[in-house]
């Protein structure tokens, strides 16, 4: 059966996404991938561009899609909507994962993260714990990103 997010999960995403109108370059590298919106980030978002409201609330959503069946594929064990809703918002924030960036789903050499294995185990707790390691230890965002993990985790326990 296939989840969507519910509001909780999209508000938890808002909360941490904020919403920029005009593009902004990424707070930990101070270059690409520039941002805007809700998150959003591609090849035709940099320097100059700037979007309406009604624009950032379109993408957010899609982009959630996209997040939405990722964790869908990507989980093999029943989920509480609360479990849903913090493992798309990690998916939004992190990534899925691909040959060239670690992701919630797969890391760069293709493997599941640890956050995937111990939960597709049935590893309930131990997959909520892993939440805490995607928080770029060292890094001007961790403290953020340690109070979105919290948050996450909250709503996964929930």
């Amino acid at each position: 059966m296939t989840m969507k997010i519910s509001e909780r999960g999209v508000d938890l995403i808002k909360e941490f996404e904020d919403c920029k109108l005009t593009a902004y370059p990424d707070p930990k590298t101070g270059g690409a991938p520039w941002t805007i919106g809700w998150g959003a980030t591609g090849p035709n978002i940099g320097p100059g561009v700037v979007w309406s409201q009604a624009q950032a609330d379109t993408r957010l959503f899609m982009d959630i899609a996209e997040r939405e069946a990722a964790v869908d594929a990507a989980v093999n064990v029943p989920l509480t909507q609360g479990q849903f809703d913090a493992m798309v918002s990690i998916v939004f924030n992190v990534g899925a994962g691909s040959k060239y960036r670690d992701g919630i789903i797969r890391l760069k050499d293709g493997r599941p993260s640890t956050l995937l294995r111990k939960l597709n185990a049935d590893d309930y707790q131990g997959a909520s714990e892993a939440f805490d390691s995607w928080v770029s230890p060292g890094s001007n965002v961790e403290r953020g990103l340690r109070r979105r993990r919290t948050a996450e985790r909250a709503v996964f326990e929930s």
